[in-house]
């Protein structure tokens, strides 16, 4: 069974909300941009929404771009629902993108080979280049879509890294 529209950010594992463990992997990040609607967060973070609300991933993540103060070489995009993921996963993702200077953007892959978009470090000119000229296209635009131009590469993931948390059973399995 899904969550039933429940906030995604607030669920807790080990007492810990799921946008504070995403904030937790995060860490080395000079600067971090939540797309959602504010609350009391542990460390400083730039609030921002997709316009209109409710636009997807896609839309978030371009909304996430344009909140950025400086912007940056490289991007970490983290979806709020993968709790396993920590900052040794980011410096991995780091890692594998400058190892290869042709690459745009380096993402988890699962254990079944799934590549896990919303977890991975992308070259910030890439994204901005991947973005739909007319911004009324970015609504309801996928992830997989908005990043189908760019060069990825694949970084297995250990353990539970790249699972994330859709249904109650989900949320049990990793500790909630």
């Amino acid at each position: 069974m899904r969550l039933g529209g429940v906030d995604k950010a607030s669920l807790e594992i080990d007492g810990l909300t799921l946008l504070e463990r995403a904030l937790a992997a995060t860490r080395p990040a000079e600067e971090v941009v939540v797309v959602g609607d504010p609350v009391p967060t542990s460390r400083p973070v730039t609030w921002t929404r997709e316009a209109p609300a409710g636009g997807g991933p896609a839309a978030g993540l371009l909304a996430g771009l344009d909140a950025l103060a400086v912007p940056p070489d490289l991007v970490c995009v983290l979806a709020v629902d993968m709790p396993r993921v920590v900052p040794s996963t980011v410096a991995r993702l780091v890692d594998a993108l400058a190892d290869d200077s042709a690459a745009d953007a380096a993402v988890l892959v699962d254990a079944e080979g799934v590549r896990q978009t919303l977890a991975g470090v992308y070259r910030y000119d890439a994204l901005v280049s991947a973005r739909p000229r007319q911004r009324e296209q970015e609504h309801g635009l996928s992830i997989r879509r908005l990043i189908a131009p760019l060069r990825i590469v694949g970084v297995a993931a250990v353990g539970d890294e790249a699972r994330d948390v859709d249904t109650w059973e989900d949320l049990r399995h990793l500790g909630g």
